[in-house]
């Protein structure tokens, strides 16, 4: 990490002159285009809400982890926002409601449920933070276990991509070319689950789902193709995080706001640009 942090030194901005904002950084650097990615099949898929309902739920995460007396709540967090997204994957393809109303309640319910969890007592003040996160307290040992999770769930994107894409299109057609479609649904909403809690400790649980969808939509309106939509999401993603993070600095601000504010500007750049391109 050292060898990293010395050449980032070279760079002759005076947020720079900080370990903290290298550090912060270089998880932007990371959890940006990783949220870009997935955001472009949450678009498709017109799963928007889903991420949000997935940061929503690390609130009952995290009480489960208090209850169960876990000194970190993350393994509580991960292991709820998988159970939860497979619910909400399941109960979708019964086709009882529509997906928007689902993903609703169940989002509903988790916040809910959590929020009164750790509210007994007087205790919610102590997980407030969560609601606007704080990447500027990342550490090291966090910076390498999101770079363990990317790497990783780059090359998963790399071998279903295809197959998620033609089963997020036409199912049906996907079934008889003999993709297992509730397989690589369940593969998309685990690595969205586990995106967003290693995240929303940073982003917060507010903004987390914002950060995810805002970079896919802007790239959305400029895109021909499903190369440059990939391409495009990915810029947008990195730079609304990078732009996002000195704009907090300079101005004093929530540093996950602020990034959601960056790519919200882009998005509307974008959608003026729609009709001009297309």
């Amino acid at each position: 990490m050292e060898s990293i942090y010395s050449l980032m030194s070279v760079i002759p901005f005076e947020f720079m002159e900080y370990g903290f904002m290298k550090t912060a950084l270089l998880a932007v650097i990371l959890i940006s285009p990783l949220f870009a990615l997935l955001g472009t099949m949450a678009v498709n898929d017109k799963m928007a809400f889903f991420s949000d309902a997935l940061g929503h739920s690390a609130f009952t995460g995290i009480a489960i982890g208090v209850i169960l007396g876990l000194r970190n709540p993350v393994i509580s967090m991960l292991a709820f926002a998988v159970i939860l997204g497979l619910a909400i994957t399941r109960v979708k393809e019964s086709g009882t409601a529509s997906t928007d109303t689902i993903i609703s309640v169940f989002s509903s319910i988790s916040i809910a449920l959590g929020i009164v969890i750790l509210s007994r007592n007087g205790g919610m003040s102590k997980y407030s933070a969560y609601l606007t996160g704080d990447i500027l307290t990342i550490t090291n040992g966090e910076i390498i276990a999101i770079a363990v999770v990317l790497v990783l769930f780059y090359i998963i994107w790399i071998k279903i991509y295809n197959k998620l894409l033609l089963v997020s299109i036409n199912p049906s057609f996907s079934a008889s070319r003999g993709i297992n479609n509730r397989l690589m649904e369940n593969i998309f909403v685990v690595m969205v689950a586990v995106s967003v809690m290693l995240s929303v400790k940073w982003i917060g649980i507010l903004t987390i789902n914002s950060l995810l969808i805002l970079p896919a939509a802007a790239a959305r309106n400029i895109s021909l193709n499903s190369k440059q939509y990939h391409f495009y999401s990915l810029v947008i993603g990195l730079f609304s995080g990078i732009a996002g993070l000195i704009m907090s600095f300079y101005l004093d601000t929530s540093a996950g706001a602020s990034m959601v504010l960056a790519a919200a500007v882009i998005y509307f750049i974008t959608l003026s640009l729609k009709s001009k391109i297309r």
